[in-house]
C-alpha cells in the first residue's frame, strides 16, 4: 500500500436473502465510509456460497468461493458487518464463512488473513431491540478471530421503515451514529497504517 492509498475496508452482511435489510445497511455504510475518506468494497454472500464447514471437505482442497473470498479479504486491512440476529445469536452465514477464512492455508496460518485488521459491528432487524442481542457475540466472535474490534456498533430497530427512497436513514440522529462509527473506523485505519 502506497502512501496515498488509504485503507481498505470489507463490508458485507451476514444475510444472503434478496431485500435483506442488513445488506441496505451494509450498502449505506460503505457509501458512507467512501464519504467519509476510506476506500470500501460491498460484497454481497449470496454471490459466494461456501459449504457448511467441514474439515474433511477441507482435506479435499479449500473450496472455491472460500477461495475468493480469502483473496478479497487479504486485500482490506479493515471489516465492516451488519448481521440480522438469528434467535438472539449471529447468523449461520456469518460464523461458516468466518470459520472457513480463520483456517490456515497454503502460507497463511490460521488467523493469518485477520491479524492486524479492525472491524465494526451493525445490525438491523424489523423488530424493536435491532439486532443489540447479536452484536456483543459477533464482537466476541472477531476479537476470538485477532481482530481489533470497534466499541458502540449501531443497532438499528424498526429497520423496515429507516430508510428513505433513496436508501438513506430517514432518522438524522441514527445517520449521525452510523457516521460516526464509520469515521472512528476510518480514522484508526488512517493512524495504524
Amino acid at each position: 500500500m502506497t502512501a496515498t492509498q488509504s485503507p481498505k475496508v470489507l463490508v458485507f452482511a451476514g444475510s444472503a436473502r434478496e431485500g435483506s435489510l442488513n445488506k441496505q445497511l451494509a450498502k449505506l455504510a460503505a457509501q458512507r465510509i467512501e464519504a467519509l475518506g476510506g476506500q470500501a468494497t460491498f460484497i454481497d454472500l449470496k454471490e459466494y456460497p461456501c459449504p457448511l464447514f467441514d474439515e474433511d471437505i477441507e482435506a479435499q482442497g479449500m473450496p472455491e468461493n472460500v477461495q475468493k473470498l480469502r483473496e478479497i479479504l487479504a486485500e482490506h486491512q479493515a471489516l465492516l458487518i451488519a448481521s440480522p440476529e438469528y434467535n438472539g445469536f449471529i447468523t449461520p452465514l456469518l460464523k461458516n464463512t468466518l470459520d472457513w477464512l480463520s483456517r490456515p492455508y497454503g502460507d497463511t496460518p490460521g488467523l493469518g488473513l485477520f491479524a492486524g485488521k479492525w472491524a465494526a459491528l451493525v445490525a438491523a432487524s424489523p423488530g424493536g431491540l435491532g439486532g443489540i442481542r447479536a452484536l456483543p457475540l459477533g464482537q466476541q466472535l472477531l476479537a476470538n478471530l485477532s481482530l481489533t474490534v470497534l466499541p458502540q456498533p449501531l443497532s438499528l430497530p424498526k429497520a423496515g421503515s429507516a430508510f428513505d427512497d433513496s436508501g438513506a436513514l430517514s432518522d438524522d440522529a441514527t445517520g449521525q451514529k452510523l457516521d460516526a462509527l464509520c469515521q472512528r473506523l476510518v480514522d484508526s485505519l488512517a493512524a495504524t497504517h
